[in-house]
């Protein structure tokens, strides 16, 4: 088969670049048409910096990056530096990219490039989805040419910026629901799967052992950004979760799923940014996405480490 045409939209962060690097490992699964940044982990200003950083890393110069939208669409900016560190990708020295910022608006790029697919295009969503709501505001008819979105986001039993809602949602709620209400495909891939997903020592020990500047500098980042979740949770490992996305896309069979409606609370200072997931059908609202339920953990993980090996 031929590979995936991808475009993904991240805000880099520690784990959106373990994603990126699985991503731009995979090509013969996968062709990323480009790489879009928004505000989230880091303000706008990192983020796209340091999709640069990655890209640089991978040695895919091939791949462009655009900036998208600084803040989200109706609440002000809310970071993770605590979670990310200073510069977003904390741990790993990585230099100055020297891979060019493209001109065009990120928005600009997701319309360009849905509107001119020869095929459908799967979105691959690891931050606040503020950039796609823009682009489905603007031109609702892209969901034509959406073949999928997959969205890390979302909380069904347990929150953690919040004790109900994920950040990635949080940060920008009403552009959550803007695309949840779309129409388009969704599979969504929230907290519940993820924190199956722990980068444990030995796991650790074992994408340090690759040897490459690639793999310590993805060892140095995952170090790093383990340290608040395991002191958090009491977890044995720091969950990982944007590479979730890209794994999914490689090998669904490493997840089992349900459908089912999902909604994002706008409303209540209480659980603003929780999704509602109605598994039971008491909403008497149809199914909207595909909600994954459970991973196959040491399947991920042997993944990322064949095709970080690979860089």
């Amino acid at each position: 088969m031929a590979p995936r045409p991808i475009i993904i939209d991240c805000d880099p962060g520690v784990d959106d670049a373990i994603a990126l690097l699985l991503a731009l490992a995979s090509t013969n699964e996968l062709t990323v048409l480009g790489v879009t940044t928004v505000a989230g982990n880091a303000p706008l200003s990192l983020t796209q910096k340091n999709a640069r950083k990655i890209c640089q890393l991978a040695g895919r110069l091939d791949v462009n990056v655009y900036a998208g939208c600084p803040r989200p669409l109706l609440q002000p900016l809310v970071t993770a530096e605590h979670v990310h560190g200073e510069t977003g990708l904390q741990g790993a020295d990585l230099p100055e990219p020297t891979l060019a910022l493209q001109p065009q608006h990120g928005v600009s790029f997701l319309i360009d490039a849905l509107t001119q697919a020869a095929e459908k295009i799967t979105l691959a969503t690891l931050g606040p989805l503020t950039n796609i709501a823009v682009a489905l505001i603007q031109q609702p008819q892209l969901i034509e040419n959406i073949e999928e979105i997959v969205v890390m986001g979302g909380a069904i039993t347990h929150g953690n910026v919040t004790p109900s809602a994920e950040f990635n949602i949080y940060v920008d709620p009403h552009a959550a629901q803007v695309v949840m209400g779309s129409g388009a495909p969704i599979t969504l891939i929230s907290l519940d799967v993820t924190h199956q997903v722990l980068t444990t020592t030995e796991r650790l020990a074992a994408i340090r052992a690759l040897g490459s500047p690639v793999g310590q500098a993805a060892a140095d980042m995952l170090a790093y950004y383990g340290t608040e979740d395991v002191d958090r949770y009491g977890l044995p490992g720091a969950p990982l979760h944007d590479p979730c996305v890209i794994a999914y896309l490689l090998q669904p069979t490493l997840y089992s799923h349900r459908q089912a409606y999902v909604e994002v609370d706008l409303a209540s200072p209480l659980t603003l940014g929780r999704t509602v997931v109605d598994f039971w059908g008491g909403s008497g609202r149809p199914a909207n996405a595909k909600v994954m339920l459970t991973i196959d953990a040491n399947g991920l993980y042997q993944l990322l480490i064949d095709r970080i090996g690979k860089l």
